[in-house]
């Protein structure tokens, strides 16, 4: 069965009408490691995913406060984002990505993460050279497989994602120094595009950031790989591939494919009463005793503005009451 994808309308069309099937795009990947997919997301789908991504970037999270999280100057973290719009997961479970990774990853591959962030304007080489570091490498007797699904929410000219086509699997991803690759390596592509562009990527290949980063560029990243693989202590140590979270709201209709991708009851990864430290905890120690503060203030105020309130009205009440006497009197 053939599949569709929604236009502006409602209307449908052949998903593979003048594009490559799902087998042409796993060769592609096998080949260079890197494959850009066709329209997954129609355009109303893409502008809700948008709007609520951009909600999310207007603040920083804060006590009962949604919004981003900051720890590295150029980006602004946008966590779970499966929570934030139907359009996520839908993406996430698309017939196309689940065919090409169900035959790259094999068949217990699992979403392990869905984030998002904006990468904010800089000209500063912020995000260098490597190869995505996630397993533990003393355990490891191959190069296990993990495919990373891009999906720009913004137009991105500048600052694109850069790949060196055919570098996956030839060796334990890590960071490389400055000028182990050259940056006219006729091998490296720029994956620029348009808001709703799409890619898949081996994470073992040498892939970066690319600068300078002339605007704002807003993208989402979803992780897949198997979860039985070993993390490495630092993924351990940070909680990063804890089970995800979903919102019920998003989860209609699912088949029991996509509850594994999801990874519905698999508690391989999940640390109870897991307690992540920020490193920042004297700024947390000031931004508790000054919350303190403006709440003590505003009982205060509330307190305050009650009493004269009731003055006031006292007052108001035996003005009336003069005012009828006098008139009696008179």
């Amino acid at each position: 069965m053939r599949e569709t994808v929604l236009t502006e309308g409602g209307r449908s069309r052949d998903a593979h009408a003048g594009g490559p099937t799902p087998e042409e795009l796993l060769r592609t990947l096998e080949r260079d490691g890197i494959v850009r997919l066709p329209e997954l997301v129609a355009s109303e789908h893409l502008r809700s995913m948008q709007a609520v991504f951009e909600a999310r970037l207007r603040r920083m999270r804060w006590n009962n406060t949604d919004g981003y999280s900051k720890t590295e100057r150029y980006r602004h973290m946008v966590e779970d984002v499966l929570t934030l719009d139907q359009g996520f997961v839908d993406v996430a479970l698309h017939p196309t990505v689940k065919g090409v990774l169900r035959a790259y990853l094999g068949p217990r591959y699992e979403l392990t993460e869905a984030k998002g962030w904006r990468s904010l304007a800089t000209n500063k080489d912020f995000h260098g050279w490597h190869g995505d570091e996630w397993y533990d490498q003393s355990q490891a007797q191959d190069i296990p497989r993990e495919v990373k699904l891009a999906l720009y929410l913004t137009d991105v000219r500048t600052g694109a994602f850069h790949y060196l086509v055919g570098s996956q699997r030839k060796q334990h991803p890590r960071m490389l120094k400055p000028g182990e690759v050259d940056p006219l390596d006729p091998g490296i592509v720029q994956m620029v595009g348009t808001s709703g562009t799409v890619f898949l990527f081996d994470t073992s290949g040498i892939h970066r950031q690319g600068t300078p980063i002339l605007e704002p560029r807003n993208a989402i990243f979803y992780n897949y790989h198997d979860p039985s693989v070993p993390l490495q202590q630092d993924n351990r140590d940070f909680y990063r591939y804890y089970p995800l979270l979903l919102n019920a709201a998003f989860l209609g209709g699912l088949s029991q494919e996509d509850q594994r991708i999801l990874g519905f009851g698999n508690k391989t990864n999940y640390i109870p009463a897991f307690e992540r430290r920020s490193g920042q905890e004297i700024l947390e120690a000031l931004s508790r005793v000054g919350l303190e503060i403006k709440l003590r203030v505003d009982a205060l105020n509330r307190r305050l503005a009650g009493r004269l309130g009731r003055v006031w009205k006292t007052l108001a009440d035996r003005s009336s009451s003069d005012g009828t006497d006098h008139g009696r009197r008179g």
